[in-house]
């Protein structure tokens, strides 16, 4: 679950704070990773609480890879998380 939602977050960063280099690779590894979370929520209910406890920490690993990745510094993105929980796991969500 950890590993997924760190994935998802840093691609969700990368899409918002580097639009031009917006790709189908990204969007396909976002739908991926949202989509292997929610069938771990269908498998084990009582991990959607548990999503909550790690989510903080998962976004300060996702931010730093995500800085590694692009090349941006980490002062780019936010110390904390721009998007909500619920934005962060919605199929239809993709930062401007």
């Amino acid at each position: 679950m950890k590993s997924n939602l760190r994935v998802l977050i840093m691609h969700v960063l990368k899409y918002k704070f580097q639009p031009q280099n917006r790709s189908n690779s990204w969007l396909y590894t976002i739908y991926e990773h949202r989509q292997r979370i929610q069938e771990t929520f269908l498998d084990s209910p009582s991990l959607k609480s548990y999503y909550l406890e790690v989510l903080d920490n998962c976004y300060q690993h996702a931010r730093k890879e995500a800085s590694i990745e692009t090349g941006l510094p980490l002062s780019i993105f936010p110390q904390e998380s721009p998007f909500s929980s619920d934005e962060i796991l919605d199929a239809d969500f993709f930062p401007i």
